[in-house]
């Protein structure tokens, strides 16, 4: 398999645990509901779930990633079931922060979204890697709709029907929970894999116009509050804590870290000031204790990794494996993206974790089981292109 990016890979995760152990040793020790006041209690479970998610990734990487053609099937009709049992009165459905977008079955809790993103990227690869060798549908010249269904033809509308439709009706079932953070991942993650086909370039433009239409019909109001604090936090946030309490902290956070951090483990607003800092705000608990070279240094760090994914990608063996690399790494690169956007205040908050250090193992698992599907890519490239 392809050692630089295994390397990086594992180097972020044990980077990662560490960081979760630092940022939720306050939370842990305060919480005596969950973690029973013991600071080691998130660390202990998120380092169970890194090894466990590396044995995973081994594991994945011993499959032939051809296998991954007709499972793609079977994994994207999982996510519809999944999505569909968020809402069924079976007891499955797990609300939080007004929105009901996870699934407990036993101990164990996820979100669906996790498995319609990779469902995703997998059913797209399998179907557009046959692409260039399929021979266009042909129209009856005598049909009454022969012209405009030429036409469509032409213009290459006819082929994204089917995946405008996976899509769509993917985007519907996540906003009514809501995620939109999720429902833009999965787009990313499907119009990646379409880019990459060779899908016109004038439908992406269309596409985006339409998808933001949408989420600006279903936006839900604690969505329009999440614009409102995003263009000022302080106006709600300074006097108790209001809205843009969370924000604010994170600012003051990554501030305070000047350029070689107050140090590991030295996090001064872990300590109840700075909510939930070992999830989606982890990197603030990053910029404060590693200060801005620490920081850096992890940003290079998955610069690197997407870098040599899309080597990956450019060097596979055939269009399929290319394509769902693409798809896995583009995914990949718009979480961090995403996350380090929404810590900074770049963009308004949208929930999205930041890959290989947010507290959570079932995502932590499927993330590194993505990796492994790259890495499998890797091991069938032609021995002339390694490098």
């Amino acid at each position: 398999m392809d050692l630089p990016f295994l390397m990086l890979v594992v180097m972020l995760t044990v980077i990662g645990v560490v960081m979760v152990f630092s940022a939720s040793y306050a939370t842990a020790l305060y919480d005596a509901k969950t973690a029973h006041n013991n600071p080691t209690y998130y660390f202990v479970k998120q380092a169970g779930f890194a090894v466990a998610g590396l044995v995973a990734m081994y594991v994945v990487t011993k499959i032939n990633y051809q296998s991954f053609r007709w499972m793609s099937v079977f994994v994207l009709g999982a996510a519809y079931v999944l999505l569909l049992l968020v809402f069924t009165p079976l007891g499955f459905g797990k609300a939080t922060v007004g929105a009901q977008r996870w699934i407990q079955i036993g101990p164990i809790n996820f979100q669906p979204s996790e498995v319609a993103k990779i469902g995703v990227i997998m059913y797209f690869s399998a179907r557009l890697c046959k692409r260039n060798t399929e021979k266009p549908r042909r129209i009856n010249p005598r049909s009454y709709w022969s012209g405009p269904l030429t036409a469509l033809q032409r213009t290459g509308f006819l082929e994204l029907v089917p995946y405008g439709a996976i899509l769509l009706s993917i985007a519907v079932l996540m906003m009514l929970e809501p995620h939109m953070s999720g429902t833009i991942l999965i787009m990313l993650g499907g119009a990646a894999v379409l880019f990459a086909a060779g899908i016109k370039l004038y439908w992406f433009v269309g596409g985006a116009a339409g998808l933001a239409g949408l989420l600006l019909l279903m936006m839900s109001g604690y969505q329009s509050t999440r614009i409102k604090i995003w263009r000022d936090p302080w106006n709600d946030g300074m006097n108790g804590r209001g809205d843009g309490f969370q924000i604010i902290q994170s600012l003051l956070s990554i501030g305070s870290g000047g350029l070689l951090g107050v140090g590991l483990g030295k996090s001064r607003q872990k300590f109840d000031f700075l909510p939930e800092p070992e999830n989606d705000f982890i990197f603030a608990v990053v910029c404060e204790e590693l200060g801005l070279v620490g920081a850096c240094v992890i940003l290079f760090l998955f610069a690197l990794l997407i870098i040599r994914g899309f080597w990956i990608a450019i060097h596979a063996r055939d269009r399929f494996g290319a394509l769902l690399v693409v798809g896995i790494i583009t995914l990949l690169a718009g979480q961090v993206f995403l996350n380090i956007a929404v810590v900074t205040n770049l963009i308004p908050t949208t929930g999205i974790s930041l890959p290989f250090f947010s507290y959570g193992g079932t995502a932590l698992m499927i993330q590194l089981a993505e990796m492994g599907m790259v890495l499998s890519v890797s091991r069938q490239i032609p021995a002339a292109k390694q490098g």
